[in-house]
Formats: C-alpha cells, sequence, structure tokens
C-alpha cells in the first residue's frame, strides 16, 4: 500500500516488491496452464518439468533484485559491463544468434505487457516524470515498466533445461499470463496514487498521446495487412508542379477582386528574388530550418549554407528537380550523423560543426558555386564521418578482427581438410601420417589462420609445411637428395613441434606420430620406401575408413549452427519502430524479402547511426568497424564505452523483427517537403 502522503519513489516500489510472491506463483500456474491445454507446446514439458519448481523462487529473485536496485534511485536494467566478455583491455557485448532470439523474445514480452497495460504504464511513467522533475516522461524513467519485468522473466528462463529455441518459446507462452497478472497490479498502483491525492501527477504529462503511441499508431498503418498501403513519398517535380498550379489560380482570381482580398500565394522570395524556383527553394529551406529533429547548432550552419544554394540554383536548374543532386545529399548525410548526438553541446558534435565550418568556406565564398563543389564538400563529409566512427571503434578493431576470424574457423577447417584430402590422394603418406595431417595439423593451420590473419606469413607456414612434410617421406633414390633432407629434417621437426605447442597437442599424439615419422624417415635416408609393402595407387584410390574417433570429429565439424527459423518473422515492439515495414523482411521463404533483406545489410555502412533493441533496451549507437567478411559488426553507443559486437544472423534477425532501423528513418530533404506538399495542401 503506498502512503497517503508524500509518496515518494523508494514507497512506490515497496509496494510493488509486496506484490512480487504473488505474481511469481501466477505465472508459474498460467505457464502451466499454457503448456498442458496446446499441443505444440508439447515439447517444453520435458525441461519444464525439471525446473518448474524452482521457476516461481528465480523469478521471484530476480524481481526482487532489480527492484530493490530501483529501490536506490539505479535503472534496474543498467548494464552490468563486468559481465560483457573480456577481450584483454576492451569490454565487449557480444551479440550473436542466441542473444538476437533472447533480445526478441524480451522484445515480444514488453509489447504483451504494454499492450495489456498500456494506459497504466503511461500514468506511471507521468508520476516517475514528475517526481524526478521531468517534464517530459520517457520510458526509462519507470523502475516498473515492462522491460523490467521482461528481463526477470528471462533471467528465470534461463534455469530451464532447454536449448535457445526451446526458452524462446518458453518465454512466447508466459508473454500472455504474465500481462494479464500484471495489468491488476499496475491499476492498483494507479488507484493508490489517486487516493494519495496524485492524481495531477497521473495526467499533467498526458493530456497528448506519448510520442512511443503516436509512433505506434503510424507504424501499424504500414504493417498491418488490412492497412491501405502508405502514400508514395511528395518529389520536388510535384512540389514545383503544385506550386506552379496555384500561381496560376491565384493570377487568374487576381483581375477579378480587391489586391487586398486576392490570396497571397509567393510568401517571400529568398536572395535572388525573382529567379525561376526562388519561390520553391526559399518555401522548401524554411522548412529545413524549422526541421525539429536537426540540431540547433546545424540549423545555424545550414542557415549560413543557404545563400551558397541560392547562388547554385540560378546557375544548376536541376538543383530543384533531382533530390539526388549533391547539394541534398550533402545536407542529408550532414543531419543524419548530427541526430546521432544526444546534446547540442556533445563534445564530438562540436568537432563536427568545426571540421563543417572549414569543408563549407569555399562554397560561401564562390560567386558560382557549382554542383561538382558540393559534391567534393560531400566527400569529404563521408571520409571525416566515416573516419570518425573508425577511431571511435579503433581500439575494438583488433580483438573483433581475431573474433570474426574466429566465426570462420570451421568453415576454414572443412576447406582445408578437402584440400588435403585430394592431395593425400596421390601421397604415399601412410595412415597415421594422413589422420595427422586431417586431424592435428588442420587444427594448426587454423590457430594460425585465427591468430594471425588467413594470409598472414606464419598462415601460410603451417601451410607449406605440408608439402615438406609430404616431400620427406617420398621416396629419395639419389644420394645428393637424402644428403640435403638430412639437413632439412631438423627445421622441419622444429616447426612441426612449434605447431603442435600452438594447438597443446596432447603429448601421447605428439609421441606416436612423430615415432611414426622417426621411423618412416629412416627408412627414406637409407633408401627404402618410408612406408612398407606400399602398392602403387590405383587409378581411383579408395580413401582409408575413418576410425571411430574421426568420424565423432568430422561430425562436430560440420555441423551447423542454424537456430530453427520459425521465431524470426515474428513482429514484436513495432510501435518503436514507425517506417520499418517489417513485413517486407520476415517471410523467410519469399525471395523478395530475403533480398530486401540482405539489400538491407549491404546498405549498413561504417559511420551510420542506427536505433535498436539490446538487452531489453532500445539504444542509440553508431556502426564503428564492419569485418571484411561482413560478419561482424561493431555498434559504439553515444557513450563510447557502450560497445556491442553483433554477428550477421543476429543483424537480420532484428531486421527481420523490426529490432533496428537507422536513426534518420527519413531524410532531412524528404521530410521539408513532406511538410510542404501539407502546408500547400492546406492553403489551396
Amino acid at each position: 500500500m503506498v502512503p497517503s502522503s508524500h509518496p515518494s519513489l523508494a514507497n512506490i516500489i515497496d509496494a510493488a516488491l509486496a506484490h512480487v510472491p504473488a505474481l511469481s506463483h501466477a505465472l508459474y500456474n498460467g505457464i502451466q496452464d499454457e503448456l498442458k491445454s496446446r499441443l505444440e507446446h508439447h515439447q517444453l514439458l520435458a525441461g519444464w518439468s525439471k525446473r518448474r519448481a524452482q521457476f516461481a523462487n528465480d523469478l521471484e529473485a530476480s524481481l526482487n533484485q532489480l527492484l530493490a536496485s530501483a529501490r536506490t534511485g539505479r535503472d534496474p536494467l543498467q548494464r552490468d559491463r563486468s559481465a560483457a566478455p573480456d577481450f584483454g583491455d576492451l569490454s565487449l557485448s557480444l551479440v550473436d544468434e542466441n542473444q538476437a532470439l533472447k533480445d526478441v523474445a524480451i522484445a515480444h514480452v514488453i509489447t504483451a505487457i504494454e499492450d495489456q497495460a498500456r494506459a497504466e504504464l503511461h500514468q506511471l511513467g507521468n508520476f516517475f516524470a514528475a517526481l524526478r522533475g521531468i517534464a517530459r516522461p520517457l520510458k526509462n524513467d519507470n523502475p516498473l515498466r515492462a522491460a523490467v519485468f521482461a528481463q526477470a522473466l528471462s533471467r528465470a528462463v534461463e534455469g530451464v533445461d532447454l536449448d535457445p529455441e526451446g526458452r524462446y518459446a518458453l518465454m512466447r507462452v508466459a508473454a500472455h499470463p504474465l500481462a494479464l497478472k500484471l495489468q491488476p497490479i499496475y491499476t492498483e498502483l494507479c488507484a493508490e496514487l489517486r487516493q494519495a491525492q496524485l492524481g495531477g501527477l497521473l495526467t499533467s504529462h498526458g493530456s497528448a498521446l506519448k510520442e512511443s503511441d503516436l509512433r505506434l499508431r503510424q507504424f501499424k498503418t504500414l504493417t498491418e495487412p488490412s492497412s491501405p498501403p502508405p502514400t508514395p513519398a511528395a518529389t520536388l517535380d510535384q512540389v514545383a508542379m503544385k506550386l506552379d498550379l496555384m500561381n496560376t489560380r491565384a493570377a487568374a482570381l487576381a483581375p477579378a477582386t480587391s489586391p487586398a482580398a486576392a490570396p497571397t500565394v509567393t510568401m517571400r522570395l529568398g536572395p535572388g528574388t525573382g529567379a525561376p524556383g526562388s519561390d520553391l527553394l526559399s518555401r522548401l529551406y524554411d522548412q529545413i530550418l524549422a526541421d525539429d529533429r536537426l540540431q540547433p547548432p546545424l540549423k545555424v550552419l545550414m542557415g549560413r549554407l543557404q545563400v551558397a544554394i541560392v547562388r547554385l540554383s540560378r546557375e544548376d536548374a536541376t538543383l530543384l528537380r533531382r533530390q539526388e543532386h549533391p547539394t541534398w545529399l550533402l545536407l542529408n548525410r550532414i543531419a543524419a550523423h548530427g541526430a546521432g548526438f544526444a546534446r547540442p553541446d556533445d563534445a564530438e558534435l562540436r568537432s563536427f560543426l568545426s571540421f563543417l565550418e572549414k569543408a563549407i568556406q569555399p562554397l560561401l565564398d564562390a560567386a558560382h558555386p557549382s554542383a561538382l563543389q558540393f559534391q567534393q564538400a560531400l566527400v569529404q563529409v563521408d571520409a571525416h564521418i566515416r573516419a570518425g566512427a573508425e577511431a571511435r571503434g579503433q581500439r575494438s578493431a583488433v580483438a573483433l578482427e581475431r573474433l570474426d576470424r574466429e566465426q570462420q574457423r570451421q568453415e576454414w577447417k572443412r576447406m582445408l581438410r578437402d584440400q588435403l584430402q585430394h592431395q593425400l590422394d596421390d601421397a604415399l603418406a601412410g595412415k597415421l601420417m594422413r589422420r595427422f595431417l586431417l586431424g592435428p595439423w588442420v587444427e594448426v593451420i587454423a590457430q594460425a589462420m585465427v591468430h594471425h590473419g588467413r594470409d598472414a606469413a606464419q598462415a601460410q607456414a603451417t601451410v607449406e609445411l605440408v608439402d615438406a612434410l609430404l616431400h620427406s617421406v617420398q621416396p629419395h633414390p639419389d644420394e645428393a637428395d637424402r644428403q640435403r633432407l638430412r639437413t632439412q629434417l631438423p627445421q622441419l621437426i622444429r616447426a612441426l613441434d612449434q605447431g603442435m605447442d600452438s594447438i597443446a597437442l596432447p603429448q601421447i599424439q605428439r609421441q606416436a606420430f612423430m615415432d611414426e615419422l622417426m621411423r618412416q624417415h629412416g627408412r627414406v635416408l637409407r633408401g627404402l620406401p618410408a612406408v612398407e609393402d606400399t602398392a602403387p595407387p590405383a587409378s581411383s584410390p579408395k580413401r582409408p575408413a575413418l576410425t571411430p574417433e574421426e568420424v565423432l570429429q568430422q561430425l562436430l565439424d560440420e555441423r551447423e549452427s542454424q537456430l530453427p527459423s520459425r521465431w524470426a518473422h515474428e513482429r514484436v515492439d513495432r510501435g518503436q519502430l514507425p517506417t520499418v515495414p517489417v513485413a517486407l523482411y520476415s517471410d523467410e521463404h519469399s525471395p523478395h524479402a530475403q533480398a530486401a533483406l540482405q539489400d538491407w545489410i549491404a546498405g549498413v555502412q561504417i559511420g551510420g547511426w542506427y536505433h535498436l533493441f539490446l538487452q531489453s533496451e532500445w539504444i542509440t549507437a553508431q556502426v564503428a568497424w564492419i569485418s571484411d567478411s561482413r560478419q561482424l559488426f561493431l555498434f559504439v553507443g553515444q557513450v563510447p564505452d557502450e560497445r556491442h559486437s553483433i554477428t550477421r544472423g543476429a543483424l537480420e534477425q532484428l531486421v527481420a523483427n523490426g529490432l533496428i532501423t537507422q536513426l534518420e528513418d527519413e531524410p532531412l530533404l524528404q521530410r521539408a517537403i513532406g511538410t510542404l506538399m501539407q502546408d500547400l495542401d492546406r492553403a489551396s
């Protein structure tokens, strides 16, 4: 019960904590009922049954821990960097397919809770924002938000004996019961706050829809099957035609009306009054400078740049016909990068502005600027943004490059094994030599590739040693050849020892191979075949049967690490991403969807800012590094210490589920065209 007077953060958290035991047991029963009532959940029962007795206690402990942190005023979902993987002096959060699967499940639970208790969460958000003296409530200000309960559920489910796909399915099963059990708790808390005469705090921030609710409505118009297709974005040509039509109508009406009554369509002309298109350019630039998303310092800079753009418009008629004109691309790029900074006084933003001042100065100085000059400025801006992003990720690059190579280890091993199979078919090496090269030495080569790079000298040396080793056991009938071999063997043995050391080959295997190799070399140096009773190779040599250990190793190496894909097209938390048509990417059976997904991934470039859902929260981060294979991406948050390495598979799942989008989902110019078109429609 919330105290009747002067409720505080601690009071309201204590009231919520009182509900935790009952909530945990109610959810346990809800999951039990769901699993037993639906046949499709039968495969979850075995794993659930082993741990179900501890589930309620695990959930209660997790909630108590999170809410106890909230009671002290901290964000209960603040990331624990100590739990991040250790990469030397780095702290990176690796998001692979398993982590993405967990994030998708958490996002689904959050959506279920918010859909069930949207009004109550809105009111509680207002209360906590008011306690902090914040005029505009944010989701993270609410320590009882849906994400906290979703994260607690995820931690409790971790203890269930299921694979990642099974835990994902169990989270989905639990989502609806949890939402149903939470709503009465939220409702009771809101009622108690009203009794404490805090009705004003619950509604003072809520006279209009929260931005997230508005975005949800906008997003549904794009993704719901029953919704009509979105209206195509207006173009510069359409705006120009609309403005010409209005001016023509105004001119036709002018003789029939008094000057005072005649409608004024042309509001004002910018510098260069009377030039073709000057009215359109003036109006369009007004909309650009009025854009709420544009950082104030950038508005000042773009205001200065207007003079150069007006001069260009007098010489370049394509400026107001081509939205891909370098001038508009430059403005779009500046605005998109500026959107990644949370504060106008950010040090990196100030550095960017200082660079821009120098980059645009030639445009301001030119009496007749050209499109080429704007293109050159765009190239400079792109290079500066990319260099800055790479610098932010530089201290992680070495570790990430090695991590990227680690992901390719199994593929490299399969490739090496196939190549060696063909090479050994024509070599008289013996069974033990064959097993060594296809087993431990493949591991040695792969290890060198992972540590130093596929084309590094150290890796190439391990590859070339195969040729030297096979040559050493071939017949050497000439005495001079045998003498050269005798001088080469010590170096060959040292290289073999170093390779076996790199993979810590067990001593018993190492000794068995070295004893056999010494025996073969002894025979070769006496002019004999390395292997006794060696028959000439058949025209179609038959590979020797693999031992049980080799069969097991081959199965482990060739096993595909692929998650079931039935969750990949779930649509979750769509209200967060109003302009992402999830259906475009989510149908895994559609070639068009797959092509669109791959095009989206291909469009991810260093320097771009994105809004993505990771570890129960939406974050804003910049792409700072992409591996050569494009299988690993480094995102650096607005706080540079917040770093997330994301595998390509995880990124594809986030895209397919609508859990990532570009921060500037619509270019600055397109937004200006849209608002200008609306103004003209109203004026007509």
